[in-house]
């Protein structure tokens, strides 16, 4: 695939494309697993890794609906509450890591005049913190997540309601079919990551494939 030339905004999910979550949410998962188990919810059982990290790319909301659609509402909650807890305790702890040359990729294309946007299925705390943590915004003209929606609409929807603010053409780069779908919409090009967490298949629909964030400079 050539140059994208007429490329003017980029946006860009997060989890899985700039940042290798396996390493705070692996041991999030497993310790509000263990809750489950301990309050008979579940039944004690080894996850590998790649079954933990399919959620990776949900809201929190879709999440539970598909894991464990019957757990009542108070447990679900505490469980959720592990969850974010470990994962901010670990982004304290300085844990937290992005890809090999993903916040160089960012300047590259920073420098090359992109305007970029941070469009994630997070809450508005988890993507403070590692804001704080990476200094995104020194990349992004804005950031974007699904709890700022109020979890309600989808990255497709929300990018109907904020292109308009934004030159055209588009790409979006994530590595979930929730970040392809964006790709379905006038005036946007779709790029696959195919070292995140996406099952086989998922990225089927997209306009280019890649396995490392730093072969964008390649096309942008």
């Amino acid at each position: 695939m050539e140059k994208l030339t007429s490329v003017k905004t980029i946006v860009f999910d997060y989890d899985g494309t700039l940042h290798d979550s396996r390493e705070i949410y692996i041991p999030a998962f497993k310790r509000a697993y263990d809750y489950l188990v301990e309050q008979k919810k579940a039944a004690p059982r080894d996850w590998k890794d790649e079954e933990i990290t399919q959620w990776l790319g949900y809201s929190k909301q879709d999440m539970w609906q598909l894991f464990m659609p019957d757990l009542e509402d108070t447990v679900q909650q505490k469980a959720s509450h592990l969850i974010g807890e470990t994962m901010q305790t670990k982004l304290l702890n300085n844990e937290a890591k992005v890809y090999p040359r993903a916040l160089e990729t960012l300047k590259y294309l920073k420098d090359k005049g992109y305007t970029m946007l941070f469009l994630s299925n997070c809450s508005i705390d988890y993507m403070e913190q590692h804001n704080e943590l990476f200094g995104l915004d020194q990349y992004f003209s804005k950031l974007l997540c699904t709890e700022q929606f109020n979890f309600k609409k989808s990255k497709k929807e929300i990018m109907k309601i904020v292109k308009q603010d934004y030159e055209e053409d588009f790409v979006v780069i994530g590595d979930r079919f929730q970040d392809i779908e964006v790709g379905e919409l006038d005036g946007f090009y779709s790029i696959g990551c195919q070292y995140g967490f996406g099952k086989i298949g998922e990225l089927k629909a997209s306009d280019l494939v890649i396995n490392d964030i730093s072969e964008l400079k390649h096309f942008l």
